[in-house]
């Protein structure tokens, strides 16, 4: 016959069945935790490759003395993010030496190099969200990115143009447009980061007039390319953002969209299935997104250059994190280059 329990092991037993239940995550917590482990093994991983992969636009490619590409994040040496990882931006997480092999790989896959073989010199700014643009004169010129006891002095600023040959002009992203113009019978060329603080300032609508004043460049005569960023499938925003543009645009309203979003109203509101409301009557699950590619456009347009003249590349950053960096869906990323010279 088995003996029953002691008194102060039935209590003992009791105490830790409680603490048990205390420490057990809330159903709420779980769900929330399941919803976004689901979620994460949704999105693309990224991947190891041995060779650097460059985004080019087609309609820029058919410039002969163009050089211009957006990187990817694959084929690199960085141990973050993922391993075997092209980032191209002194990152606090990465190692600096291999922040630099990258770029020379970078570099050498873009074949930006003069009749001796040696790299051409790369500009880039210190990007602050700005409307700040500069012009690059030549190699000792002003503006130019002067190298001192191996550092790059960078001016601040969003927006590079430029009509010297042999210089590449870049701006680092993970998530902010890229946006490259070309000048087909001038031969000048520009650079912009184009993210909602710099779209909001009409960085690239400034960028054609820039080129226009300093060059000579008529905006019939221009070619732009805007390169990878984060699509309005997944660039949800805020309502200062909304805002922003409410109070600079009167085309506003065609850049926002509604996106159905079960996650966001899961999360603000756990316990919505216990409401007494009807099925359909419930608080809609939806968010407020942007269009970066369209409000780009769009200023891109005003600025007078043809729609015929104007592509996308079409790739969302968000999306597609097994082939590019994307802040708004790590966090901790990398970051890659949207490049631009002449031959």
């Amino acid at each position: 016959m088995r003996k029953a329990p002691s008194s102060s092991a039935t209590i003992k037993a009791v105490i830790m069945r409680k603490k048990a239940v205390s420490d057990a995550p809330k159903a709420s917590t779980l769900k929330t935790q399941r919803a976004k482990r689901d979620r994460e093994a949704a999105s693309p991983r990224p991947r190891k490759a041995p060779t650097v992969e460059i985004v080019t636009s087609a309609k820029l490619s058919e410039i002969p003395w163009l050089l211009h590409g957006f990187s990817t994040r694959q084929g690199g040496a960085s141990k973050e993010y993922g391993g075997g990882q092209l980032n191209l931006g002194y990152t606090a997480e990465d190692d600096p030496r291999n922040v630099a092999r990258n770029r020379q790989r970078f570099l050498r896959k873009l074949k930006a190099r003069d009749e001796a073989g040696a790299p051409w010199p790369l500009v880039l700014l210190n990007q602050v969200h700005s409307a700040a643009i500069h012009r690059v004169y030549g190699a000792r010129g002003p503006e130019w990115a002067r190298l001192r006891k191996n550092r790059v002095l960078e001016s601040a600023g969003d927006g590079l143009i430029t009509n010297t040959a042999g210089v590449l002009l870049g701006v680092r992203i993970a998530d902010c447009f890229p946006v490259i113009l070309a000048d087909r019978k001038r031969k000048a060329v520009g650079v912009f980061h184009a993210g909602w603080r710099g779209t909001a300032q009409r960085i690239v609508e400034k960028g054609v007039g820039e080129m226009r004043r300093q060059f000579g460049c008529q905006p019939e005569n221009l070619v732009a390319a805007i390169g990878p960023g984060i699509g309005a499938c997944c660039y949800e925003i805020g309502e200062e953002v909304e805002n922003e543009f409410d109070s600079q645009f009167a085309y506003s309203k065609e850049l926002f969209e509604d996106v159905f979003d079960s996650w966001s109203l899961k999360t603000k509101y756990p316990m919505l299935f216990l409401n007494q409301r009807a099925p359909g009557h419930g608080e809609p699950a939806m968010s407020r997104h942007l269009d970066l590619v369209k409000a780009n456009w769009c200023q891109l347009l005003d600025a007078g250059v043809a729609a015929e003249n104007i592509q996308s590349v079409d790739q969302c950053t968000a999306c597609r994190t097994d082939l590019f960096f994307s802040y708004r869906k790590e966090q901790v990323t990398g970051r890659m280059l949207a490049v631009v010279g002449i031959r």
